[in-house]
């Protein structure tokens, strides 16, 4: 179902309404992160991802694209400041046995293998290791006003630590017409005025990705675009799900969580199956870009 949906708000922030994070944490782990699956392999069979690769993960969250990649055999190092609850999913991940709660998970023996970071990318930083050869955010933009310019400020802290030419990848939203769930998206806007410019939804931009990478001096390498379906056992899991992503905060915050709820359940009832599943078909785009 998907590893990253889209670009989010913490709730730590205190702008956003009270809820239980482990429960959000748990609830992106399980449902909704799996839905970009597809946009992950596409860019690693893409790009031949494998031994000798050596992966920063920007916005890693629960760690499901950082296990894909390494298990293709990369080494692989995830940092995530927003979020210590999905971080600890993540060290659960790809770290067993590393107790809860550490701000850094890593150990000596795997430090080359897996590490999981908690701050922002210059955290990252390892003299003693090979410059990273492929960075991803894979968390889409092109949901949230303002949200290009958190991942320029992500990039810019961490393309210094990739070798020279080393693969940058961004995702993002595909046209809103090719993508159902719009539809759904649109109520965090209704809901979110007058809050809107607190981190509502907005439809995608046609050169977002360009815009960003050129921002932060990369050169773009080629692109795709990766059909990644949400599919939902029941209407109850698609709302889960969905506010897992932190993208109707603001609408909470605006009227309340029984309101969201109601309104997230009308807005996903046609695209619920006579079996009582949701599917909703949608595109996503992916920009490879090189440092220089």
């Amino acid at each position: 179902m998907t590893p990253t949906l889209v670009r989010q708000h913490s709730s730590h922030a205190g702008t956003t309404p009270r809820v239980d994070l482990r429960a959000r944490a748990r609830d992106w782990s399980e449902i909704q992160e799996r839905m970009l699956v597809p946009l992950y392999e596409a860019v690693y069979e893409r790009l031949d991802v494998g031994g000798g690769t050596r992966v920063l993960g920007l916005g890693c969250g629960s760690g499901l694209a950082l296990l894909m990649a390494a298990s293709r055999g990369a080494a692989v190092t995830g940092v995530d400041s927003r979020f210590p609850e999905r971080l600890d999913l993540a060290r659960r991940r790809l770290l067993p046995g590393t107790p809860e709660g550490h701000g850094t998970a890593d150990t000596h023996a795997r430090a080359d293998a897996v590490r999981v970071v908690e701050g922002a990318p210059r955290d990252a930083a390892d003299p003693s290791l090979p410059a990273f050869t492929l960075v991803t955010a894979f968390e889409p933009i092109e949901c949230l006003a303002g949200d290009s310019d958190g991942l320029a400020e992500l990039l810019a802290q961490a393309t210094p630590l990739a070798g020279r030419g080393a693969a940058v990848v961004l995702a993002g939203w595909g046209p809103p017409e090719r993508c159902a769930t719009t539809s759904v998206l649109r109520v965090a806007t209704k809901l979110a005025d007058p809050l809107r410019s607190a981190g509502s939804w907005r439809p995608a931009l046609r050169d977002d990705l360009e815009e960003v990478a050129q921002r932060a001096g990369l050169g773009p390498d080629g692109s795709g675009r990766v059909a990644c379906p949400f599919g939902y056992a029941d209407t109850d899991s698609a709302v889960r799900g969905l506010l897992s992503t932190g993208l109707f905060d603001a609408a909470i915050a605006a009227t309340d969580q029984e309101q969201v709820d109601k309104e997230l359940a009308e807005a996903l009832h046609p695209h619920q199956r006579p079996d009582g599943t949701v599917w909703m078909p949608n595109v996503f785009r992916y920009l490879i870009a090189r440092t220089p």
